[in-house]
């Protein structure tokens, strides 16, 4: 894997961990220069980088800990680097898991459709779509339902 392939993936990764302890802000700080578009249905709602960690603070669940309590886990990741752009893109399933009354359940399972350009050697999303494609029991993740 190149150096190039490592960053992204690692962006890619980090997005799961912090929205997983509830560090809505770092969220927001990775699509700092990106747009960042999520939907169901083929219904896609986008916003940019700024109103990340606001629309998340508002939207998910966190426990007296401060986390969703939940684990996002992405396989499958595709990634497609053109070096001499500073481009590249990748594409990934994501299944949401939540620990509830009746133990631990999928919530959500999806993919993620990203891009991202390098900007002074350091890789940066430019774009993530999030597409849920089978949607669970959201009831004690999200105070509301965005799809």
């Amino acid at each position: 894997m190149t150096d190039a392939a490592i960053a992204i993936a690692n962006l890619v990764f980090v997005y799961a961990e912090r929205v997983d302890l509830g560090d809505f802000d770092g969220v927001g700080e990775l699509f700092d220069t990106a747009t960042y578009r999520a939907g169901a249905a083929g219904a896609v709602t986008t916003i940019d980088g700024a109103q990340v960690a606001s629309l998340l603070r508002k939207m998910v669940i966190t426990g007296p800990d401060g986390t969703p309590g939940t684990k996002h886990v992405t396989t499958n990741l595709i990634i497609e680097v053109d070096e001499d752009a500073g481009t590249a893109t990748s594409r990934s399933y994501f299944t949401v898991l939540q620990a509830g009354p009746d133990g631990i359940q999928p919530i959500v399972a999806g993919r993620y459709h990203d891009a991202f350009a390098c900007v002074d050697g350091q890789w940066r999303f430019t774009d993530r779509l999030i597409l849920s494609d089978l949607i669970g029991d959201l009831t004690r993740h999200l105070r509301r339902n965005p799809y």
